[in-house]
């Protein structure tokens, strides 16, 4: 079964951001494109790398009119705990959802129900809340916020040109493809 265009289901969690907690619901992720950053969890090896690689790409995927959301099935204490004491996660401005009852990580599958965790899983979301994009990889390799980043701007491109597709590591600015007939078996 794959994600492919699977809408978000509601939902309400708390959040920890800028030193405060706030509920992210399905209502505040519509209307601009998200990605749901799925990590194991809190005080972890992996984890933190990978939320500072975000912390350090945030501005650039703000410019691109995405917000980040890391989640995690800790709660928003743990996550403003975790923060507090670690430098490389108190770097991190994007919100850090909490997801204790994994409400979210069941919607998209990425629930390890025999740890209790979340899998290492990224997905991007349109305007529309429907997944366009995901990926989840084994919880020993970290991920890279540059390439997520490559994957929401191709995203947006062929939402908005939808004659046209994106080749392998095409960056804004690259030429595109526009399939026809014609190209068959000519690429």
């Amino acid at each position: 079964m794959t994600l492919l265009q699977h809408e978000l289901t509601d939902f309400t969690v708390q959040s920890y951001q800028n030193n405060e907690f706030h509920e992210v619901t399905k209502e505040d992720v519509l209307g601009h494109w998200s990605v749901f950053f799925f990590y194991p969890a809190d005080f972890t090896f992996v984890c933190p790398t990978e939320l500072e690689d975000l912390a350090e790409k945030y501005a650039d995927f703000q410019k691109a009119g995405c917000e980040v959301y890391s989640v995690s099935c800790d709660t928003h204490f743990v996550h403003k705990a975790w923060h507090d004491a670690n430098e490389k996660i108190a770097k991190i401005t994007y919100p850090m959802l909490a997801d204790p009852t994994a409400t979210l990580a069941k919607d998209l599958d990425t629930y390890n129900e025999a740890d209790g965790t979340a899998e290492r899983g990224d997905f991007i979301i349109s305007p529309e809340g429907k997944v366009v994009a995901y990926e989840v990889i084994s919880s020993n390799v970290g991920r890279n916020a540059e390439e997520i980043l490559r994957r929401v701007q191709a995203s947006q491109f062929v939402y908005a040109h939808g004659d046209q597709v994106c080749p392998a590591k095409w960056e804004p600015g690259d030429e595109t493809i526009a399939p026809s007939l014609d190209l068959v078996g000519q690429l």
